[in-house]
């Protein structure tokens, strides 16, 4: 059952147990193992079907710190969520990215990735993926990878069918949950505005932001404001810990041989460190991005490279005349550590047309992201000398330690933390079943649960988790 208004919903009489914030692929994911449970849900979604100014302003908000995206650019607040600009790219948390890094403090989740991956096969379907291949070792510290390319599934376009035809799934349009009321042990009511309009109190028996790696955090924290800490009892963590995948170009390859490399359809092969390798060099995970250079750009690499590395240009010449086939440009996304100073903050100043207080987002990249690009590309460097398969070109602001280039991608527009799991409550707000720690009826879905970013795209694990999530809840209220 699908609604324009919260008016409309109640009219229907329909009474679910569970309230989910947010239509996205967390929101969906959880609403739909319910439904096929026999639960009743209803997903209250703030937007329409389509994007709309009026909507986008609600996300308007600042940065404090490193240079970043408009946040009413980088999310979608409409049926289906960033679902809507997702790319597709696709590939699951590795387990290594579950388990502490002594040189990198409060890494580790309290869950493993075997604890996901019975749920590989449902997301597969979900999205639409081929199996997975196992990652192929190049070097001792370098791997090939796959990351695949998925249709890149728009949630409200794929389930809308289901979701209209469900008797046991209520979708509310252009409702928004400005504000959870709690008692320190349950969350108590939710305050509605639909359609312009304050539109009073609800209630069911469990609830579960699924609003996004911003929006959680800002639901919560407001929360939490007005209800004098009683919907996070333990908030110590709470809006900390945010992350992002940094990505910039970091430079350029000459390849002896392309076809040493699988190359997925647009030409583009991708390379993972080992977790020996992390640990050697004391940095986190990152994904190196090869694609392929027009034949014209190897001539000119090698005229660029005799200016700064005549042994490499000395090879790279002779290798061109045994049909050297290409150069490649070098793109790296990472993994940013976890800092609890990177934190979602309410505005002191700017509110929404509800009076909630708009976000202010501080991010700043430190010593380790650095230290990660630097060290991640000299690895794969090193490895493509060692098995003679090509050369490296490091980009000029990472060899002379300028900024970080202002005309490129900056990040990959993951919102990852501010609602992290941990055992510790002084770490984390929701546990290893994505429950807020002293809460007996709040959870929270979404890449706002990551306790640790890895290196690669967040939907594949946001889906993975939900569907865990759905599952637990399915059988606690059964």
């Amino acid at each position: 059952m699908i609604f324009d208004s919260y008016e409309a919903f109640r009219a229907a009489t329909f009474t679910p147990k569970v309230c989910i914030m947010g239509s996205g692929p967390a929101g969906i994911t959880i609403a739909r193992k319910l439904g096929a449970a026999g639960i009743p849900v209803v997903i209250f979604e703030a937007g329409s079907n389509e994007w709309t100014e009026e909507s986008q302003d609600f996300y308007r908000g600042t940065t404090v710190g490193d240079p970043y995206f408009d946040l009413d650019v980088t999310r979608l607040r409409y049926l289906g969520g960033c679902s809507n600009h997702w790319a597709g790219w696709c590939r699951v948390l590795d387990a290594h990215d579950f388990t502490p890094k002594a040189w990198a403090p409060d890494t580790g989740w309290p869950i493993r990735r075997t604890d996901i991956e019975p749920y590989l096969k449902e997301v597969h379907d979900i999205l639409d993926l081929v199996e997975f291949r196992p990652d192929a070792p190049i070097s001792d510290d370098i791997s090939w990878v796959q990351l695949i390319k998925s249709p890149a599934v728009r949630f409200a376009e794929k389930f809308y069918g289901d979701l209209d035809k469900s008797q046991n799934i209520a979708v509310v349009l252009n409702t928004y949950v400005r504000e959870l009321v709690g008692d320190g042990k349950r969350v108590t009511g939710a305050h509605i505005w639909s359609n312009g309009a304050d539109a009073g109190q609800f209630s069911a028996d469990y609830y579960v932001p699924c609003t996004g790696g911003l929006e959680n955090s800002r639901l919560l924290l407001w929360s939490n404001e007005r209800s004098n800490g009683g919907v996070v009892p333990n908030a110590t963590a709470l809006g900390r810990y945010w992350m992002e995948h940094p990505q910039f170009e970091g430079g350029n390859a000459i390849l002896a041989d392309y076809d040493e490399f699988e190359v997925d359809g647009a030409n583009e092969a991708f390379f993972s460190p080992t977790p020996a390798a992390m640990e050697r060099k004391q940095i986190m995970n990152f994904g190196i991005r090869l694609i392929e250079m027009p034949y014209p750009g190897v001539k000119r690499l090698i005229a660029d490279l005799a200016c700064v590395a005549p042994d490499t240009a000395e090879w790279a010449a002779y290798q061109l005349s045994l049909n050297l086939r290409c150069a490649a440009q070098l793109y790296v996304g990472w993994e940013q550590a976890p800092d609890f100073s990177n934190h979602v903050a309410l505005s002191k100043t700017a509110t929404d047309h509800t009076g909630v207080p708009r976000i202010e987002l501080n991010w700043k990249k430190r010593e380790i992201e650095r230290r990660t690009i630097l060290e991640g590309l000299k690895l794969f460097g090193e490895t493509m000398v060692a098995k003679n398969l090509g050369r490296v070109r490091l980009a000029d602001w990472l060899v002379k330690g300028e900024d970080y280039p202002t005309d490129q991608e900056l990040a990959g527009h993951h919102h990852m933390g501010g609602t992290r799991m941990s055992d510790d409550p002084a770490k984390g707000i929701v546990d290893g079943d994505c429950k807020v720690h002293g809460m007996d009826n709040l959870y929270v879905g979404g890449s706002s649960v990551f306790a640790t970013s890895g290196q690669c795209n967040p939907t594949t694990t946001i889906v993975c988790l939900a569907a865990r999530l759905g599952d637990h809840l399915s059988h606690k209220i059964v």
